[in-house]
Order: C-alpha cells, then sequence, then structure tokens
C-alpha cells in the first residue's frame, strides 16, 4: 500500500449521521468484480434518483467536490454489516480519508487494511470541518495527528497501530515481519531455555 503521511485536497461535507456500509455499496453491487472498479457504486442510492439520474441536492454530485479526497461526516460512519465491499467503493472512488466523530469497528479497521484513514474527531470538530470543507481544501497530516482548514487546526484520534500501519504503508503481514528480529531472538532463547519443548520423535 502506498504509505499515507500528509494529504492536502479537497474535502465534501457529507452532513449525515449513521451512514452504514449498505448504503456506502449497496449489496446488488457486490456481484460485480472488484476489478471493475467500485467507486461508481458509492453511495449509489443516495446519489442517483431511481430513474437513473443524479441527485441534484447529493453533495458528491456537486461539481465542487467531484475530484474530492476526503469526506466529513456526522457520528456512526460505516455501521452496519462488515462487508469489505464498503472501503472498495470508497478507495476506489478516490477517497484517502474520512473524518467522523466515530466509526463502525469492523469498518474503519477494513479502511485501514486499504490504506484509508478513519480520522476520528471530537463532534463539535466535525461540525467546523463541515462548514469550513467546502471553502477551503484541508490537510491532513497523520505524523502530528492534525487537520487544517485554513487558520484553524483540530486534533484526531486513530489507534496507534492503526497509524503505523498506514504511515509505513502496511497491511498485516507487512506489521508481523517488522517484528521478525525480535520474534527469532525470542525463538531462539525459549528454545536454549526450554529444550523440553522441542517436538522429538517417540521411542
Amino acid at each position: 500500500m502506498t504509505p499515507f503521511t500528509t494529504l492536502t485536497a479537497q474535502a465534501c461535507p457529507l452532513p449525515f449521521s449513521g451512514i452504514d456500509t449498505d448504503q456506502l455499496i449497496p449489496a446488488r453491487f457486490m456481484k460485480r468484480p472488484r476489478s471493475e472498479g467500485y467507486g461508481r457504486f458509492l453511495l449509489h442510492d443516495l446519489r442517483i434518483d431511481a430513474d437513473g439520474t443524479p441527485s441534484g441536492d447529493f453533495p458528491l454530485n456537486d461539481p465542487r467536490f467531484r475530484e474530492a479526497q476526503i469526506l466529513v461526516a456526522r457520528r456512526g460512519f460505516g455501521g452496519g454489516s462488515s462487508r469489505e465491499a464498503a472501503v472498495y467503493a470508497l478507495v476506489d472512488y478516490g477517497i484517502r480519508c474520512v473524518v467522523a466523530p466515530s466509526f463502525g469497528d469492523i469498518h474503519a479497521s477494513n479502511a485501514v487494511n486499504n490504506g484509508l484513514l478513519p480520522a476520528r474527531v471530537s463532534e463539535a470538530d466535525a461540525e467546523t470541518l463541515l462548514a469550513r470543507a467546502a471553502d477551503t481544501p484541508l490537510t491532513v497530516d497523520l505524523e502530528a495527528q492534525t487537520i487544517r482548514a485554513g487558520e484553524t487546526v483540530v486534533r484526531f484520534e486513530i489507534e496507534p497501530v492503526w497509524r503505523t500501519k498506514l504511515l509505513n504503508g502496511w497491511n498485516d503481514i507487512d506489521l508481523t515481519q517488522s517484528y521478525a528480529e525480535a520474534i527469532a531472538t525470542f525463538a531462539r532463547d525459549d528454545a536454549a531455555a526450554n529444550p523440553w519443548k522441542a517436538p522429538r520423535r517417540a521411542g
């Protein structure tokens, strides 16, 4: 994965609470191969009317936000089912960071495993960023755990191990391999201290 350090980009304000994974990508689209790209299915039933035309008042359909790489939403983003396709839809659309006061646990974990930063802010800071997102690009600094909107700077929270993985572009295997020397040292020392643990052939 591409390491995530800092990102300055247009943000799209989504002033909604409880955007769940079924809204992020309706289940009927998950039969499609990932190779087609899931970006066009992102928030499909909110973005597209029943007659197939874009819903004029949905923020992502606003020309100002069509190139957005950051979403700012209210609490409960990514709740519901554990479908990883919800993250695929965000990533394939071009979103690299979602800012919200809270996230579905599994969705946030899936996001990190796909290089997408779930930045958790206070409710008050989410409202500040929702108000500023249309007027100025946001700069997300993962090292400093800050988000800048013009002169306004707010802090965000993320699990330390997720922060390490995103900064280095690591998946779970990469993270384990980063401890390879320590694991080898432990195995060697443990084998010397407890030789009886080694498997032996009977007889």
